[in-house]
């Protein structure tokens, strides 16, 4: 039994549309749920390869002549320092890097150019008021396992008379700083660009050295192709619609073997819900008013109690709603007319036979009734009394 009056009113209407659809949504979710487990999910991502090009410069110079640090013919390499009158030419090897970082192998078919300059710029206040380049190598070499190698020797003796001669000219002016440039062209094959790294070069009357590095380094991807990956489904997803499926299904059963069909009795119901403010349960007596009037629903007579101030008594037993006003009783009720409402209905049980007192009763039927013990004696044996007993008690 629904507890509900306008659930109950719904499913009278649209009960049967009700359970149609979810019958029809759970066989859906159903087959959902079937082809989410035979088709998984298939994604495809985009692959990458990625390249790294990598630039540096190894520094070395010879020794000339023998001395108390080093003997004549040692190469010092990538030294802090540099002793001007032992090793006066300086070695730079500008190296080159093309390497594909996903595969881990060395790109072959590249090609590498080395730029490679020394830089003299008068200084004032911070800023460049002038400036003299000398190129010392230009250069592009071949690719050989994924490395590029050029090289130069500098007489950095000749850089030192340049720079004493520089700083005479301003001086009182500014100062004379010289620095070396490396520029390094690259194309992969996929990618193309471009490293410039510089560093201060320091002359002294004694030594020289570079105070910085002259490394750099670029990484470049580009897409490489596709790779389709297969997956089961979400869990969470097969899950979903397996439970929608059996729910609706179920729901739809439900409501088809559960609706109710009386329209009348489910609107008075939401009727009574509404108007319960204005209803009373109680007992109506068949004589009471002067003049009875048939309203057609139950909101009319809740109307009227509105109108009259009065309240609608509800007589279960007669199923009847009515409103009595000054000898008027204004009622509705689903089983007819004030006269038919008066006794409920009755199945009644299959009678007893009556015997016919005037049909004479055949000597087997007589046989069948018990003796009556009204005028027996426990003194007779044949259990009737002498008439003279029978007198007496007469």
């Amino acid at each position: 039994m629904i507890d509900n009056p306008r659930l109950e009113l719904l499913l009278v209407k649209q009960g049967r549309a009700i359970a149609i659809a979810l019958i029809v949504i759970g066989a859906l979710a159903i087959v959902a749920t079937g082809w989410a487990v035979a088709n998984p999910e298939t994604t495809t991502s985009p692959q990458f390869d990625e390249e790294r090009v990598a630039t540096d410069a190894q520094t070395s110079a010879l020794v000339s002549e023998n001395g108390t640090l080093w003997t004549e013919g040692d190469r010092l390499t990538d030294s802090s320092v540099y002793v001007l009158n032992t090793s006066p030419e300086l070695t730079v090897e500008p190296e080159t890097t093309l390497r594909n970082e996903t595969g881990g192998v060395p790109v072959e078919d590249g090609d590498v150019t080395h730029e490679l300059r020394l830089r003299f710029e008068a200084i004032r206040d911070g800023d460049s008021f002038w400036n003299e380049s000398h190129r010392l190598l230009r250069d592009s070499p071949s690719v050989e396992n994924g490395v590029a190698t050029s090289e130069t020797t500098i007489d950095m003796e000749s850089y030192r008379e340049r720079q004493r001669q520089l700083e005479r000219e301003v001086s009182g002016i500014g100062s004379v700083e010289l620095t070396m440039e490396l520029r390094v062209e690259y194309d992969t094959g996929h990618h193309r660009g471009t490293f410039t790294t510089e560093t201060p070069v320091v002359i002294t009357d004694d030594a020289y050295w570079l105070e910085g590095s002259l490394s750099d380094s670029a990484a470049h991807s580009h897409r490489s192709g596709t790779e389709r990956t297969t997956e089961s489904r979400s869990p969470a997803l097969i899950g979903g619609f397996s439970v929608l499926g059996t729910l609706s299904l179920a729901g739809g059963a439900i409501v088809a073997r559960r609706s109710p069909t009386d329209l009348e009795a489910a609107r008075r119901a939401v009727h009574e819900q509404r108007y319960a403010e204005w209803i009373s349960r109680g007992s109506i007596p068949m004589w009471i008013g002067d003049y009875h009037v048939s309203l057609d629903t139950l909101e009319d007579v809740v109307d009227v109690a509105i109108d009259t101030n009065e309240r609608v008594v509800h007589d279960e037993q007669r199923g009847l709603f009515a409103v009595v006003n000054d000898g008027v009783v204004y009622y509705y009720s689903d089983r007819g007319l004030w006269e038919e409402t008066a006794w409920p209905e009755m199945d009644l049980e299959e009678q007893p036979a009556v015997i016919d007192g005037d049909r004479e009763m055949s000597v087997e039927e007589i046989a069948e009734l018990d003796p009556s013990d009204e005028f027996a004696s426990p003194d007779d044996a044949d259990g009737f009394e002498d008439d003279e007993d029978v007198w007496n008690q007469l």
